[in-house]
């Protein structure tokens, strides 16, 4: 089991240093920088020796492999620089406004669950054929629409006409409701659409007719042996989930005009501020990386078929 954790947190620092470069190249080989930017060399009054100096501050006349070495060397000391927009701290900007993101995260979450479990039993365990096709259609449709279009359907139905909940802003539990609510359709979409599957795979299984065989209620097939077996695949990608919710908080906190890291993001890709954008990068793959640790450890407990034996997952 030490060999086990010891390699995925060795393939954790891989994916965090990988994503560090990869964002780092990126916006290395975006058109203009940060310099620029600031310096406001679009308009035609501005002047060169301005934006050469403010490169030579931010370091960006260095050699690409020299800015890359010694943003990396900082980066391990968590120190990714001060952010070009405001010259304060990278890592503290982001963190000043992770609150309301994970605020944001947290309440979206159970709603998607909650959606996506709900529609998923449904068009598994309904008799009514009708009804399974219609609600099987659901999940696909849910992942297809936008979701900042969502958000303006939102927008114009719940605050707009009917004026039940705020149109922007941060201000209390109401203004989370909307942008969870459009947060949470496609991610609630894509678990259904795993779990619902997952259930009609495993209730064709063998052992399936050996537990009615034993008189067991449909009841209990249902939520005490198929549900428990088909919701490990949609575990499995609990990661893939958590990603999908960080980066539906970009377009959502745009949306709904909310302070959050999504349109921090969005602002500092606009004004090629890498040093917010890195830490944003970074702090992303971290919660990825613990999420997917978190999972593989849990798998165990909830699979008495799976065991940490060895270097990976093996059956027991």
């Amino acid at each position: 089991m030490n060999r086990y954790i010891v390699k995925r947190l060795l393939q954790g620092v891989f994916v965090l240093w990988a994503a560090y470069t990869l964002s780092f190249l990126i916006l290395y080989l975006l058109p203009g920088d940060a310099a620029a930017v600031q310096a406001g060399a679009q308009d035609a009054g501005v002047d060169p020796a301005l934006v050469e100096k403010l490169r030579a501050e931010y370091g960006l006349d260095r050699p690409l492999w020299e800015q890359y070495a010694v943003a990396l060397g900082k980066a391990l000391l968590l120190d990714f620089g001060n952010s070009t927009q405001s010259g304060q701290s990278a890592l503290s900007t982001v963190l000043a406004v992770l609150p309301e993101t994970f605020a944001l995260a947290a309440a979206a979450l159970p709603l998607a669950v909650v959606f996506g479990v709900g529609i998923a039993l449904a068009s598994t365990f309904t008799r009514w054929n009708w009804l399974r096709q219609a609600l099987s259609a659901l999940p696909p449709l849910g992942i297809a629409v936008p979701v900042f279009w969502v958000g303006l359907l939102l927008l114009q139905f719940f605050s707009f006409r009917l004026r039940l909940f705020p149109s922007m802003g941060n201000e209390g539990v109401a203004s989370l409701v909307l942008p969870a609510v459009a947060l949470a359709i496609p991610t609630g979409a894509f678990i259904s659409q795993i779990l619902a599957r997952s259930l009609r795979q495993t209730l064709e299984l063998p052992y399936i007719e050996q537990v009615r065989a034993k008189g067991a209620s449909e009841t209990r097939v249902q939520f005490g042996h198929a549900l428990r077996n088909a919701a490990l695949p949609t575990l499995t990608l609990t990661g893939v989930l958590v990603g999908q919710l960080l980066a539906g908080t970009v377009v959502t906190e745009t949306v709904f005009s909310r302070v959050g890291v999504g349109r921090l993001v969005v602002s500092a890709v606009n004004s090629r501020d890498i040093p917010v954008v890195q830490t944003v990068v970074v702090f992303a793959a971290v919660v990825f990386v613990l999420t997917s640790l978190l999972v593989d450890l849990l798998y165990p407990l909830l699979d008495r078929r799976i065991s940490l034996a060895g270097p990976s997952l093996v059956a027991a």
